[in-house]
């Protein structure tokens, strides 16, 4: 496998989590195989989106002719990780056309009524898309558990469920893309605080952030069951350090490109006859 340039090794092997590693060990500020600064991310970015933006069009063009694969990018993590920065400066790169996006807030009254995978599955990318999730279903056993939205016997058991639901997915041809992202309590304030002193990012802050501050230790220990739980063969998790958005930009590009590359993909062949259409084009 090559390099691209400033990584020593690839993301997909220095960011996936394994059995034993630990939330509370995180350095949010590292930046882990990749040896470049802040000053070499804008042309990486740039080139890497290009290569990104080739294989998703691809694959979007394989879709329009009946290929069934797709990928699902699943973007978690607390308040002002930069899942916001992932979707405009990385997938944004790519066709729209061949772009499902979702962001998942709180249930609506309807999606209440229904089962909490009701709202994911209507949500999910078709052949020949790229999905993303900003936030999932996940917050099911994330902020449902640290707010005690629910008892414990409830959300207990969907991580097994969450795993058979991803096992069905992969199977019927979906790759899945699972990232965690982590930032610093100190990283975290500074963000909140960028967003009060600039009036045209107000929209962006919301008063409950302060709140799940103050319940981090719960969120710590949830992100940490989430992982042992359902990070498998088939969905891994990669745990992203946030701190410095250059960074986390440039891995999940990484990490997107390498799931799209192992998909194999080609462009389809014409189901026309070229030559018979420049004829034609050429007295037209």
């Amino acid at each position: 496998m090559t390099l691209p340039a400033h990584w020593t090794h690839h993301p997909q092997k220095m960011l996936a989590f394994k059995a034993g590693d630990r939330v509370e060990d995180i350095d949010t500020n590292s930046t882990p195989g990749f040896d470049g600064v802040k000053s070499d991310a804008p042309v990486q970015q740039r080139e890497r989106n290009e290569r990104f933006a080739e294989l998703q069009e691809m694959l979007h063009a394989n879709g329009r002719r009946g290929d069934h694969r797709s990928v699902l990018l699943v973007l978690q993590g607390m308040d002002t990780a930069g899942k916001g920065g992932i979707v405009e400066h990385v997938v944004g790169a790519g066709n729209p056309m061949g772009i499902r996006y979702t962001s998942f807030g709180v249930p609506t009254p309807e999606e209440r009524r229904h089962h909490y995978l009701w709202r994911i599955r209507k949500a999910l990318p078709t052949g020949g898309q790229v999905g993303v999730f900003d936030r999932s279903h996940y917050e099911d056993v994330l902020v449902v558990r640290v707010h005690n939205l629910v008892p414990p016997d409830v959300w207990g058991p969907r991580y097994d469920e969450i795993n058979a639901f991803e096992k069905e997915l992969t199977e019927a041809g979906t790759s899945i893309v699972k990232v965690a992202m982590f930032i610093s309590l100190e990283e975290q304030k500074q963000r909140l605080s960028d967003r009060l002193e600039n009036p045209d990012k107000h929209w962006k802050y919301d008063p409950g952030d302060l709140d799940d501050r103050a319940l981090w230790p719960q969120y710590r220990q949830a992100y940490q069951d989430m992982l042992d739980k359902t990070s498998t063969d088939h969905a891994p998790w990669y745990v992203v350090p946030a701190d410095k958005k250059w960074y986390s930009r440039l891995a999940v590009t990484e990490l997107l490109i390498e799931t799209l590359k192992s998909l194999k993909l080609s462009w389809p062949p014409a189901d026309f006859d070229v030559e018979a259409e420049k004829k034609r084009l050429s007295s037209a």
